[in-house]
């Protein structure tokens, strides 16, 4: 039974905001950012907005309100401060006591309802806390005429925009591809998540990408990314004071269909550099937030490092770097052990899918592929993004490259010479296939001149065309030091020279079939 949330007492208020005021001024933060700083008594560094320790300790505050639609309370609807969740009563309203410090309250959006709206078209499901020591809240919604139980995420990974000319290409390339995705859905409820690093450090460009949500035409949610963060400031909560101005808080929830969605920020920032960690606030409230979810039930978690990933193991290392995967990532995989649980990551400039831990970890592609360098990543996937496509509780995915048609899903290479040359040594070769959504439940098999050869073998390596544009010390020209990466989704078959044609058709796990060819 969920516990419905309760008036709360002055004596109550008082003894939380005591103690949330004493954590506040031993909050660990402060010490780890400047272990030999003077521990100022009225300075807590820790806070969003402050900058070198210049701000005052948190005060409690008591949040009175109500979450409503059509003049009507909502019940059951879970509104939080980023560490408690209380259920709304019968009557929509709720009571929950914070502290300043907390910077929002937000509620977790029902399915059923219009995504709440910031004027550029980005979600606002919060309200911005103030130092009153009495506040209200007031969450209005509107009922959606089109049904959640079929609805599309549109998975946008690493945008990254590092200057107007960037930001011009994301406009001019990706918005206009999105927009024509969107209108292929046929008005069904659609959505989209830029899964953070929406910026490259240029946090003056925000507007632009909002401009671009607006044209794309869905509600869009953010992730931050390690490349959205006020890197002048010392510690994690404050290393994110632009990027809830412009989009609310750094984790949170919302309902669509059968699936809960979560977005995490697992990029902790230490004042000189990040790791990717998740923060004993978001853990503790992400446990309370799954409490009332059904268990069984899929759950699709947005964050932006890889939980785990497996490019350390393809470059050979035995664990992945601090900057590359979740260091306590134990602690996620237990809370999300009793459901259909995918988590959905970017950072790595790849596709990939890591199974781990009753877990499915979508890697995605770049939107800006190798760091808006030329048309693919450093593994050779395309700039593009993802689509989901949710039926009931069934998860589907595809991979859309920028400005191709959906069925463009592989990259057919031959290598060893001159395909068109007669003879000598580019007679024969090595037919490579670079499937970059490729994951264990795909088939891939090849024919020769109409006759069916079996299995195309995968053997990882790096895809031809990533080797070309970005091996040495001058490619590609705008980022000289992107490499390629070695890669999982290369598929080879060697060839005589004698073939004329060869087909390469690969089945996904949904039993959609692409095919791709070379010809001499």
């Amino acid at each position: 039974m969920r516990r419905m949330a309760h008036p709360t007492s002055r004596r109550t208020f008082l003894k939380a905001g005591t103690a949330a005021l004493t954590g506040a001024m031993i909050a660990p933060q402060r010490i780890l950012a400047d272990p030999y700083a003077p521990l100022e008594p009225h300075a807590d560094p820790s806070r969003p907005g402050s900058r070198r320790g210049a701000a005052a300790l948190p005060t409690p505050i008591r949040v009175q309100g109500v979450v409503r639609s059509q003049g009507m309370g909502l019940p059951r609807v879970s509104v939080s401060d980023g560490v408690q969740v209380v259920d709304t009563t019968d009557d929509g309203t709720f009571e929950l006591v914070t502290m300043s410090d907390r910077g929002f309250v937000w509620f977790t959006t029902p399915s059923g309802y219009r995504i709440p709206l910031n004027a550029p078209g980005t979600a606002r499901f919060y309200q911005p806390l103030s130092d009153a020591r009495e506040q209200s809240a007031v969450f209005e919604l509107e009922p959606d005429p089109v049904p959640h139980d079929n609805h599309t995420l549109l998975l946008l990974g690493d945008i990254q925009t590092e200057d107007p000319t960037e930001m011009g290409w994301f406009l001019s390339q990706s918005v206009p591809d999105l927009r024509e995705t969107v209108a292929g859905l046929g008005g069904e409820h659609a959505f989209g998540i830029s899964c953070g690093d929406i910026m490259f450090d240029n946090l003056e460009l925000y507007p632009d990408y909002e401009r671009g949500v607006g044209e794309i035409g869905i509600p869009f949610f953010q992730v931050v990314g390690n490349h959205d963060l006020d890197m002048d400031n010392l510690t994690d909560q404050a290393s994110t004071e632009t990027f809830s101005r412009h989009f609310g808080p750094r984790y949170y929830s919302f309902n669509r269909g059968a699936v809960h969605y979560v977005v995490l920020d697992d990029v902790f920032w230490h004042g000189s550099g990040y790791i990717g960690y998740l923060g004993a606030d978001a853990l503790a409230w992400l446990e309370r937030d799954l409490a009332r979810v059904e268990p069984g039930s899929p759950v699709i978690v947005a964050t932006h490092i890889p939980v785990l990933g497996s490019q350390h193991l393809r470059r050979g290392e035995e664990r992945p770097g601090t900057s590359l995967a979740i260091m306590n990532r134990q602690a996620l995989y237990r809370l999300l052990e009793p459901f259909e649980a995918h988590i959905l990551t970017g950072h790595t400039h790849e596709c990939e899918h890591v199974f781990e831990q009753g877990t499915h970890e979508h890697v995605t592609g770049a939107v800006c592929g190798a760091w808006w360098s030329g048309p693919i990543c450093h593994d050779g996937t395309p700039n593009g993004y993802c689509v989901y496509t949710v039926r009931g509780e069934e998860v589907r995915w595809r991979y859309k490259a920028t400005g191709q048609p959906d069925d463009h899903q592989m990259r057919l290479h031959l290598s060893g010479g001159d395909p068109s040359a007669g003879g000598g040594p580019s007679a024969g070769g090595e037919l490579v296939a670079n499937i970059w959504n490729w994951d264990p439940e795909w088939t891939v098999r090849w024919f020769a001149d109409g006759e069916p050869r079996g299995a195309m073998p995968r053997r990882p390596g790096f895809d031809p065309l990533s080797a070309e544009l970005h091996t040495g010390p001058d490619l590609p020209p705008r980022r000289t030091w992107v490499e390629p990466v070695p890669t999982d989704h290369i598929f080879r078959a060697r060839v005589t020279g004698e073939e004329s044609v060869v087909v390469v058709e690969a089945t996904d796990r949904f039993g959609r079939v692409f095919v791709d060819e070379w010809r001499r």
